[in-house]
């Protein structure tokens, strides 16, 4: 049975990260790239890698949210309905992305990689997240509910029309 879901968590992690390079609006890519975190979150947590999981599902899924408001508010097509190409430079990014892929494979094989030291904890997930959060992890949740409110709030601010309204100044009204 685990190995069903990871199989099937595998499949829609690619398959979602295909759909980012091939959809046309930015909205179902950030929506498809969410997906294929999701899926690798669930992956981790499969591998009893829950902390990272856990983490890693909020943290992308925060993240697109995030993403999703600035596209709403800023850009000119954030659904699509105008079909645009996620693909920009397509030579260049295949050129950059071997590359980085030749130097980090030499790296992972030919660096000296040093040998461990003390003992395995009994929960490693654990260990890690306790020394990368430590007892800061109620904080940081409060605070990164408080930052999204933030950046909300200053987005409403900041732009006091609608997305489509036109300001007093375009439309020919005045401001009393």
């Amino acid at each position: 049975m685990t190995l069903a879901v990871f199989i099937v968590l595998a499949v829609i992690a690619i398959a979602s990260g295909v759909a980012v390079f091939v959809v046309d609006s930015m909205a179902r890519a950030t929506f498809a790239l969410a997906a294929s975190f999701v899926a690798v979150g669930g992956e981790l947590i499969l591998l009893t890698l829950d902390y990272l999981g856990v983490v890693t599902i909020l943290m992308m899924v925060m993240e697109m949210a995030i993403m999703v408001v600035f596209m709403v508010m800023f850009m000119m097509n954030p659904a699509g309905l105008m079909p645009m190409s996620m693909l920009h430079n397509t030579r260049g990014a295949l050129t950059i992305a071997a590359g980085t892929f030749l130097l980090l494979g030499a790296a992972a094989v030919l660096v000296p990689w040093p040998a461990r030291r003390g003992t395995v904890p009994a929960d490693p997930t654990r260990a890690i997240g306790e020394a990368i959060m430590g007892p800061q992890m109620p904080v940081m949740v409060g605070i990164s509910a408080l930052l999204f409110a933030t950046i909300v709030s200053a987005l409403v601010l900041a732009v006091p029309h609608g997305r489509y309204d036109q300001p007093a100044h375009d439309s020919g009204e005045t401001d009393r």
